[in-house]
């Protein structure tokens, strides 16, 4: 049985031919954001995020090297074994 692949994309969402700019609201998205939700009884409802408490974000060249957090915990723990404890100890 073959599946017919259809085309139900509007005209208006015809993105051939345009570049995106990557990253373009990295830094904003960094450092918290919020999302204004427009409501039908014309209400707004605003909501607020930021990253978790001990969360992370990785710069994009250095994620594309760590699938996920398993990998990149690993390799953390692997150039933390390398730091002498004194140091450390300094840094903390």
């Amino acid at each position: 049985m073959k599946i017919e692949e259809t085309d139900d994309m509007l005209p208006e969402y015809d993105f051939s031919g345009k570049q995106g700019e990557r990253g373009k609201y990295y830094q904003a998205y960094r450092q918290g954001h919020s999302v204004k939700i427009h409501k039908d009884d014309g209400t707004i409802e605003t909501h607020y995020f930021t990253l978790e408490d001990g969360a992370v974000m990785l710069e994009p060249e250095v994620s594309a090297y760590f699938p996920d957090s398993e990998a990149a915990n690993r390799a953390l723990r692997g150039l933390i074994a390398l730091i002498p404890k004194a140091n450390y100890s300094k840094t903390m």
